[in-house]
């Protein structure tokens, strides 16, 4: 009956634990990989994070952990587009954003994402990816420079971001 409660308390426990994290973890997920994949990506994290139950629930940094593991698993899936749409939807936004985020490398598309589209801190970002605050600032700058570039920005126009 005792392995009844325990298991019980380790569901509510997780359930908790994925109505926390699992926003972010798909929004850095989605940045990094596009909607479908980063979605997938997400659910197959948080798949592992259950199977891993013991080990993740003591972790400091889980977000960031099963960030990295999802990143893992991507490996093999990887594709090079990003946001696919059918062609006779009106764009939400600038038409030629989407494959100007998808020229970006991984690093800037997800630093420019999570902190212009989601409010994200560059701390918040490097606790994430694993890297240091100075590393994810180099990231966004640079991809936000080649995000003007290929969007055709004058650059007499731009502003520090």
């Amino acid at each position: 009956m005792a392995s009844l409660s325990m298991k019980s308390d380790d569901e509510f426990e997780f359930t908790k634990f994925v109505e926390a994290i699992e926003p972010r973890l798909r929004r850095a997920l989605v940045s990094r990989y596009g909607l479908e994949d980063g979605r997938e990506a997400t659910a197959r994290a948080l798949a592992w994070s259950w199977e891993h139950w013991e080990e993740v629930s003591d972790m400091a940094n889980a977000v960031g952990y099963l960030y990295r593991v999802a990143c893992s698993g991507q490996r093999a899936r990887r594709q090079r587009y990003l946001f696919a749409r059918a062609d006779d939807r009106t764009p939400d936004v600038e038409p030629g954003l989407r494959p100007a985020l998808a020229s970006l490398s991984e690093q800037q598309r997800v630093a420019v994402t999570l902190t212009l589209a989601f409010d994200w801190t560059l701390s918040e970002v490097a606790e994430l990816t694993g890297t240091s605050i100075s590393t994810v600032n180099t990231h966004r700058r640079r991809g936000l420079v080649r995000l003007r570039r290929k969007l055709g920005v004058d650059p007499d126009t731009w502003s520090e971001t």
